[in-house]
């Protein structure tokens, strides 16, 4: 509980920037599962075909990789707050066009740039909370905006299924634009960050933002850490890939990589699909068990919210990937043995437990810590810029997962599946082990010069 402690204590702007995260999380994880019930009636109200309701999943994959490309540059350019007001107003929009979306088209096009604006979230909003926050929560904020997006999947998920009893998929997709409203409410009473101010060379306005954030540190120091920080980089993307920064972007680009094509998204997109093969039938069990896993999940990513900012970034994320290998084994063995997974009581007992195992495994660990890694990796200048690389390569994984996932299971069936993704699992195990540094207690000032020094911790740099 000493997270709750420290956030109590915390100064009121810092609060404000927890719910607009909480806010922005409900409604990307609201969307991420909405659409599994929306497709549940979307092929007879629209008459669409398999391909078109796959075109309407991949479209906002598509969408999301577009954003998280141009999503840093644009906080650099025009500011984080402003970026989150992009945020706030593309969920709305486009949210309230797909529920009243009079055909396929309208409603793909809608969905394709609400994914855009998805992806400018995934890229910016880590960047907004890690230079909006104290260091002595600034973990456990990053790990809460996972907290609220398991929150968001379950209520889609439960949500989908309340309207399933009256076939509403157009509610199902509009309400997504509620909780981004408060985001946009409370965007009102943040202030931009300091660490973008000092790029725009806002020096006053900086020191008082920092103020806001932390009236306990040495404002004057900070200052003058960001500012040698940024006198040492040219902000150019094509820096990234060499001198001392390209360790550093290899590291988000194997790491956002790894977290989803291991198979995450696979258990979450096509959950009816899993747990129909596994014997279940009924719209509440299609959507109800899903929901009943993602609550498992999310008690798993509470846990780590609390745990992360004391125990370590390393042990987390270790711990929760060796959960997703030990289950991705269950898995096999249950496909195995039992050939699929419902054809025996035991074989459907076990499968569900190896899913919610899994997805605890990964909320726990990579859920977890996909947002700290991209707030906290790069110096001021490519912060947004390397959050916009990781994400990026998340979302390819994932754009690869979903579209293949379907046949590669009619291909080898379950025992292969869950095998590629175990396989996946412990080479992710081995990266993370050998290259994530461990950042508990250091200023984002410090982990650049982690980097710089070619991924060592350089001897005169503090431990706060």
């Amino acid at each position: 509980m000493a997270f709750l402690t420290d956030l109590r204590r915390a100064p009121r702007l810092v609060i404000i920037v927890a719910f607009a995260a909480i806010a922005l999380g409900i409604t990307y994880g609201y969307d991420i599962s909405n659409i599994a019930g929306a497709l549940l009636f979307l092929e007879t109200d629209l008459g669409l075909g398999n391909a078109e309701l796959g075109g309407l999943a991949t479209a906002v994959v598509i969408g999301q990789i577009i954003g998280a490309l141009f999503g840093g540059s644009l906080s650099n350019r025009i500011g984080r707050k402003k970026t989150m007001f992009v945020i706030a107003a593309g969920y709305i929009l486009f949210s309230v066009i797909s529920g009243l979306a009079p055909g396929y088209l309208t409603l793909l096009l809608a969905r394709l740039l609400l994914g855009v604006s998805i992806g400018i979230a995934l890229a910016v909003v880590p960047v907004f909370i890690a230079e909006s926050s104290p260091t002595n929560v600034r973990g456990g904020l990053l790990v809460a905006y996972q907290v609220t997006t398991v929150i968001g999947i379950v209520a889609g998920y439960l949500v989908c299924w309340g309207l399933a009893l009256i076939e509403s998929w157009r509610l199902m997709l509009g309400l997504a634009a509620l909780p981004a409203l408060i985001v946009l409410i409370l965007l009102l009473r943040t202030r931009e960050t300091p660490h973008w101010l000092m790029l725009k060379g806002r020096e006053d306005e900086a020191a008082t933002a920092l103020v806001a954030l932390e009236p306990d540190r040495d404002i004057d120091h900070e200052i003058t850490l960001i500012r040698s920080e940024l006198q040492q980089d040219s902000g150019r993307l094509v820096d990234m890939f060499r001198g001392h920064l390209l360790k550093a972007t290899m590291f988000v680009i194997g790491l956002g990589f790894f977290i989803q094509i291991t198979g995450i998204n696979a258990t979450i997109y096509y959950a009816p699909s899993i747990f129909e093969s596994m014997g279940f039938e009924g719209y509440g069990s299609l959507l109800g068990i899903p929901a009943i896993v993602q609550t498992f999940a999310l008690v798993a990513v509470i846990v780590s919210m609390f745990i992360v900012d004391r125990l370590g970034r390393r042990p987390v994320l270790l711990t929760g990937i060796g959960i997703m290998i030990v289950s991705t084994l269950v898995l096999v063995l249950v496909f195995t043995l039992g050939g699929e997974a419902g054809s025996t009581q035991w074989g459907t007992i076990v499968g569900v437990i190896g899913i919610i195992a899994f997805t605890m495994g990964y909320t726990f660990g990579f859920g977890s810590l996909v947002w700290v890694y991209a707030g906290e990796t790069f110096p001021s200048k490519y912060r947004a810029l390397g959050a916009s690389l990781m994400l990026t390569s998340d979302l390819v994984a994932n754009a690869i997962v979903a579209q293949f996932f379907p046949n590669l299971l009619d291909l080898i069936g379950g025992a292969g599946v869950f095998g590629v993704f175990g396989v996946l699992t412990v080479l992710a195990f081995l990266f993370v082990f050998r290259f994530a540094p461990e950042t508990k207690d250091r200023d984002l000032t410090e982990i650049s010069a982690y980097w710089a020094n070619g991924a060592k911790w350089p001897t005169d740099v503090r431990q706060s």
